[in-house]
């Protein structure tokens, strides 16, 4: 057999390889469930598990951090400008948040805000 065909042959099998590794579940999925509430997030942190918390900023803290309140306790939220888009928010404007828990050794845990939305 010629270099040439092998090499043709080759190329075949790894294509229809790739093609077989490339299907996937697109069903239901179990998995842990996303925390309810501040008070959760803070009683078992989670680094990088995704959040949705409606609730209130109640003070600025730092460059781009914020204190955030839902009711059940408070966290410091991390919220970039371009997230916040310049809206006037304060802390009685009721919001939802869309993030990340963020929690780094020997830290508390925080939130990263991908998404601010001002909730009526």
């Amino acid at each position: 057999m010629s270099l040439h065909r092998k090499l043709i042959l080759s190329l075949a099998a790894c294509a229809l390889l790739a093609g077989s590794a490339q299907a996937q579940y697109v069903g239901p999925t179990t998995g842990p469930a996303a925390p309810a509430n501040v008070a959760a997030i803070l009683k078992n942190p989670v680094d990088d598990q995704a959040v949705v918390l409606r609730g209130h900023l109640l003070r600025k803290v730092g460059n781009e951090k914020y204190t955030f309140s839902d009711g059940t306790a408070e966290i410091r939220v991390d919220i970039d400008d371009k997230v916040f888009m310049n809206r006037k928010i304060d802390a009685k404007t009721r919001v939802e948040i869309r993030g990340e828990v963020e929690k780094d050794f020997m830290e508390s845990p925080e939130i990263d805000v991908d998404v601010l939305t001002l909730v009526p």
